[in-house]
């Protein structure tokens, strides 16, 4: 995977992305705000949602509660979350073929 600098919720941060295709993750992401890693795997699972029943044309329904919703299961990616700093630090050694690229200035805490 590579190292590269990104933006999430209009702050900047860094990514991981995988650059071959044998990589076992999609995406890797560090949330500046909350300072978690989300890892996002090849790993398939089947997970419930919510989500809002629409017409023929494509346009949510509603009633007279607001939007009108069903159950639905979908095939989504397991994610996974790390906290701790040494932990996100290692992932990123064992994966990254960039590991110098300075992630720790987006991984140090804002005044």
């Amino acid at each position: 995977m590579m190292l590269v600098q990104s933006t999430w919720n209009d702050k900047q941060t860094f990514r991981m992305i995988p650059i071959t295709e044998s990589c076992p993750y999609v995406e890797c992401i560090f949330d500046p705000d909350t300072k978690v890693f989300v890892v996002i795997s090849k790993i398939r699972k089947v997970s419930l949602h919510m989500l809002p029943k629409v017409d023929d044309y494509g346009q949510p329904k509603t009633g007279t509660k607001g939007m009108l919703q069903e159950r639905h299961k979908i095939e989504v990616f397991q994610e996974f979350y790390l906290e701790d700093k040494n932990a996100i630090e290692e992932l990123i050694k064992l994966f990254a073929v960039n590991s110098k690229f300075n992630y720790k200035k987006f991984m140090a805490e804002q005044a």
